[in-house]
């Protein structure tokens, strides 16, 4: 069976192709040529030349590579957009912005044919993501979703909850068997999509409906509680605290963990450096936190955007049309390890054949947990990342009201960001 890249390969050889910033990399481009800014991937090439070969002259994409990290990625493409740099076309953005990108005006708005091809067929937790006050600012490239990877030697049946999972671990560890819990336990988004996973696992929530108010209902409360009650149980490794999704991954191989909660990229991994471990792994949906309620997995992922102030707009949402179309997730999904937004794909028997775990996939996305879209979405990360860190240490009471005001705090912009 053919491999898939895993994602630490596929983000490897990130390079900056402007020597500014602010420089405008497109502006001696021809007539026809498609700017797109992108997170490294180590096959999109592959889409780009191909929706090049299939315009046939119409427009040219030049796939220019973001940052490896996030945080960089959105850095350069905030400055350069603020200064209304034309010489950027099609924009590749996290799940998390669309609401930041639309309201301060950078991106435009899907409308018409355009919209409809883009909503067609596709997954909804997906499309919320690329939505905005009821308006479609972006087209959903790719999606993703963590799963519970689990030891089939050491547990027959995964957990359904929280608790059973925490409790297992114990015995596990009472009886001198690998135990650990491994998840990205650092100070970064990593945490924070799992306190999320767990607050709408709760039906809670931290924002209101309109993105710019702070609740921090009782169902975040009991999220709080989920995560201290892990912090606390002695079954996570010493280098939780620091550990981020590749970090996890590589915990987990080492053959002490037991449970493992994290994006499938971690499959390909497993199954090309650690082949027998890989035999005795099973998946399933993230646990819950109350018996007969499945979780509502927090999903990631990515969507194209047209900038609003690329000269080419028409061009430009042509070229995304090509770069997100089945043919394109189904490549990527298989060759790049991130899963399709188009509902259809996951009956196709080649990507079913990669993707052995493509039924718990859809099954998960298709009762999502997300992220609130607010413009301060990076504000409201970091700050719950930081007061989530480290989970042994949360309060969950006093956590809570510290949340409402930070959180309100850092919708308004207001104070300094940790």
């Amino acid at each position: 069976m053919k491999v898939r890249r895993t994602r630490t390969a596929a983000l490897l050889g990130a390079s900056l192709v402007c020597a500014s910033a602010l420089t405008a990399c497109g502006q001696a481009a021809s007539a026809n040529t498609i700017n797109l800014y992108s997170a490294p991937e180590e096959n999109l090439q592959h889409n780009v030349d191909r929706c090049n070969a299939k315009a046939a002259g119409k427009y040219n994409i030049v796939y220019h590579k973001l940052p490896r990290d996030a945080d960089g990625q959105r850095e350069q493409m905030v400055r350069r957009l603020a200064a209304g740099d034309p010489g950027m076309d099609l924009l590749y953005l996290d799940v998390t912005w669309t609401g930041e990108f639309a309201e301060a005006k950078w991106v435009r708005e899907w409308t018409g044919a355009d919209e409809a091809e883009v909503e067609q067929d596709t997954l909804p937790g997906p499309l919320e993501t690329a939505t905005w006050q009821g308006k479609l600012y972006a087209a959903p490239k790719n999606t993703n979703v963590q799963l519970l990877w689990y030891r089939k030697d050491l547990v027959p049946e995964p957990p359904e909850t929280w608790h059973e999972m925490i409790s297992t671990a114990q015995r596990l560890e009472q009886e001198g068997k690998p135990h650990w819990i491994t998840l990205t336990g650092a100070q970064f988004e990593g945490l924070y999509v799992h306190y999320n996973t767990l607050l709408e696992s709760a039906g809670g929530h931290v924002l209101g409906e309109d993105g710019k108010t702070a609740v921090v209902d009782q169902g975040a409360v009991r999220g709080l509680e989920a995560l201290r009650d892990l912090g606390n149980a002695g079954v996570t490794s010493p280098g939780m605290n620091n550990a981020e999704e590749d970090d996890a991954r590589q915990e987990f191989e080492t053959g002490q963990s037991a449970f493992e909660l994290n994006w499938p990229f971690v499959y390909a991994s497993m199954q090309e450096e650690k082949p027998e471990l890989a035999k005795k792994v099973g998946w399933a949906r993230v646990p819950g936190l109350d018996a007969g309620v499945p979780s509502k997995s927090t999903i990631g992922g990515a969507n194209y955007a047209v900038s609003s102030y690329s000269t080419k707009p028409e061009l430009s949402f042509e070229a995304a049309k090509c770069l997100r179309d089945k043919e394109s997730q189904e490549f990527s999904a298989i060759n790049d390890g991130v899963p399709p937004t188009i509902e259809s794909l996951y009956g196709d028997p080649e990507l079913q054949a990669e993707y052995p775990m493509h039924e718990t996939i859809l099954q998960a996305l298709k009762d999502p947990g997300m992220r609130p879209v607010t413009p301060a979405a990076q504000n409201v990360s970091t700050v719950l990342s930081n007061m989530l860190s480290p989970i042994a240490e949360i309060d969950p009471q006093a956590t809570a009201e510290r949340m409402r005001r930070e959180v309100q705090n850092a919708l308004e912009s207001k104070g300094v960001m940790p």
